[in-house]
């Protein structure tokens, strides 16, 4: 029971952090930002919040995801 539950969050957390990962600005100009063209000037600029508060939910996600994955290894 307790196996399943920790199973399903694990995909959850998965699933989010696919998520965040790809909700995240684009740190340099190669090849994301040709596939972009120029669709974060035509739906507006990021905002430098939106960018810190992706990168800590993303760091918070990874951590929650190695936890999760050493639960998973030790709950057998």
């Amino acid at each position: 029971m307790l196996k399943g539950f920790l199973t399903g969050l694990h995909i959850l957390v998965c699933v989010l952090l696919i998520a965040a990962v790809l909700l995240q600005s684009g740190r340099s100009a190669g090849l994301s930002g040709s596939i972009a063209g120029g669709a974060e000037a035509l739906f507006g600029g990021r905002k430098k919040g939106l960018d810190e508060f992706f990168a800590r939910l993303t760091v918070g996600l990874a951590v929650v995801f190695g936890l999760l994955s050493l639960a998973l290894v030790v709950w057998k």
